[in-house]
């Protein structure tokens, strides 16, 4: 089963987000991760999706979403030409005698505090999955009280846009 990373230029309007999710239901995805956000036009939305399938399954999806009014553009974003990142906060029990270690490793990591208090500490780190998933396994050796990871979002590398190819 391959990994798949597509970002999906809509219509920024009620409902088409369901539209489009619904299409990765019917043909039975599971969506690993899942990003929305308004572009840098107020009348569109980005949908960067996160699934696994095989190569047929992945174009007829295409071929379906194609024929969405609302889907303006579709783009298989492939690691090797897209750059991808993710965002996680994760909060860790404060307590002393692990309070140094964790530490060490937030900043080995690159992680940011953002929050601290006497009984838990916040990091921010925004890195590629891979990374947030060593930095998350590193963790479980302590306390974690919550994680919030948002998915990963991918650009194409260089001058090409969603928008460029599709000459909206």
């Amino acid at each position: 089963m391959n990994r798949y990373t597509m970002a999906v230029l809509v219509s920024n309007k009620f409902g088409v987000l369901n539209r489009v999710t619904s299409m990765f239901r019917r043909r039975r995805f599971n969506i690993n991760a899942l990003t929305v956000s308004e572009t840098e036009s107020a009348q569109y939305s980005r949908i960067t999706v996160i699934f696994e399938g095989d190569d047929i399954e992945k174009q007829q999806l295409v071929n379906q979403l194609q024929k969405l009014p609302d889907v303006s553009a579709i783009r298989d974003l492939e690691p090797e030409t897209s750059v991808s990142c993710e965002l996680m906060l994760i909060k860790m029990e404060n307590k002393a005698d692990t309070r140094d270690e964790i530490m060490m490793a937030a900043k080995a990591f690159g992680a940011q505090t953002v929050d601290y208090t006497r009984e838990s500490m916040v990091f921010q780190l925004t890195a590629d999955s891979t990374k947030i998933d060593e930095f998350i396994n590193l963790m479980r050796d302590y306390e974690i009280l919550e994680i919030c990871r948002t998915g990963s979002i991918s650009l194409e590398k260089g001058a090409t846009t969603i928008r460029k190819v599709t000459n909206l």
